[in-house]
């Protein structure tokens, strides 16, 4: 299953539309004005679906993750020279990306594909596609990336 994560161009908080395959909106995400980033994701008909909500005083970031109101686990940002590393506390997943942080893989425990993210070049605003090969990963895959989205945002 294929996503095309797309930051909108005209929003004052973070807000993204994410498409199917076929161009259709499967999730709509809303940044909401709060201490760090806080974002809301919304099923196509406009159902609320979960959030990433940043953790504040923290030595690095870390973004915690809910499935409605359930926290089902964070991601954080690891020290790193060349290669941006992230710890993940969540379904025993890893990240590895490329020095420009454009490209990554998510892994689960056993090294098997959870999903790739690719950045699209010459867009005005983000975009990526998230390549996931089990469908019902695709929301916490789509999770990862905005968190780590948002981070990158943060430092830049």
């Amino acid at each position: 299953m294929k996503l095309l994560f797309k930051q909108r161009f005209f929003s004052w908080l973070d807000s993204y539309d994410i498409y199917d395959e076929a161009g259709r909106p499967v999730y709509t995400v809303k940044g909401q004005l709060s201490w760090g980033h806080c974002l809301k994701i919304f099923d196509a008909q406009g159902r609320p679906l979960g959030s990433i909500q940043e953790r504040i005083l923290t030595f690095l970031p870390k973004f915690e993750m809910y499935l409605g109101d359930d926290y089902i686990g964070c991601i954080s940002k690891e020290f790193s020279l060349f290669r941006p590393r992230y710890h993940i506390e969540c379904n025993g997943w890893q990240v590895d990306g490329d020095w420009l942080e454009w490209d990554y893989q998510i892994t689960d425990r056993t090294g098997r594909p959870v999903a790739t993210v690719s950045k699209e070049l010459f867009n005005w605003t983000d975009t990526y596609v998230i390549d996931v090969a089990d469908p019902r990963d695709a929301l916490c895959a789509l999770m990862l990336v905005l968190a780590i989205d948002a981070e990158k945002c943060s430092r830049d």
